[in-house]
């Protein structure tokens, strides 16, 4: 960029004659060196890190699962064959609800300025029996947070088991592509049902998928995310 504008100001300076006065060296150098640092600094600023953010809960912090099996570290993994620059960045805290991935957003915002937001939360606020319209209130300000952020939002479908009766479950379960489609961001499925009707990828609690899963959670999400 500084070896342009250094041949431009000395192909001005022949065309104009004012290398024969002395005049460019005294007033177009430092106007070329200034020039190109602001745009410089200009292009610096404009590059943002190309960081993908995982804002959820246990399902994303790896309960009981080896990290090394974990499925945010295979997705970067993934990634990285793919030939793609994102780095995956896992911020799951288990038993966190959409109020306290809300709290914590603008935090992970600020120190990691993501080019993409994953929201991977609301089971908790599902089995605690939280009022549908406010777990939809806090997603829906997840989100918009993230989009006035300049990132690219990604909403991950949860889903209760039926015991909580079938209207809130099947509220539960309508409001993630409700949401998706009102403020325009790619809904992720929840996992297949081959993943969660096998024994063998679920805990012993029912909810949380094994470390046998983990390759297949990072498959389901790859497309979606992988640029």
């Amino acid at each position: 960029m500084f070896l342009f504008f250094h041949n431009f100001a000395r192909s001005f300076s022949a065309f104009t004659g004012f290398n024969r006065t002395g005049f460019a060296r005294s007033w177009l150098r430092p106007v070329v060196v200034t020039f190109t640092l602001l745009t410089l600094t200009s292009l610096s600023v404009s590059v943002r890190a190309d960081n993908l953010l995982i804002v959820g809960d246990s399902l994303t912090a790896g309960y009981g699962v080896p990290a090394a099996q974990h499925w945010p570290g295979l997705l970067q993994k993934k990634l990285k064959e793919n030939g793609t620059s994102q780095t995956v960045i896992a911020a799951g805290v288990s038993g966190d609800t959409t109020s306290g991935g809300l709290r914590r957003l603008p935090g992970l915002i600020e120190q990691y300025d993501p080019a993409q937001v994953i929201i991977f939360l609301g089971g908790n606020d599902g089995l605690r029996g939280t009022p549908v319209k406010l777990i939809r209130k806090n997603l829906a300000d997840m989100i918009e947070m993230s989009k006035a952020s300049g990132a690219e939002v990604y909403l991950f479908s949860m889903q209760i088991p039926a015991n909580y009766g079938a209207r809130y479950t099947r509220s539960f379960a309508d409001m993630y592509p409700a949401l998706a489609k009102e403020h325009k961001v790619t809904l992720i499925p929840f996992f297949p049902a081959e993943l969660t009707s096998q024994p063998e990828m679920i805990q012993a609690d029912g909810i949380h998928p094994t470390g046998k899963a983990q390759p297949f959670i990072a498959e389901h999400i790859l497309p979606y995310v992988s640029r």
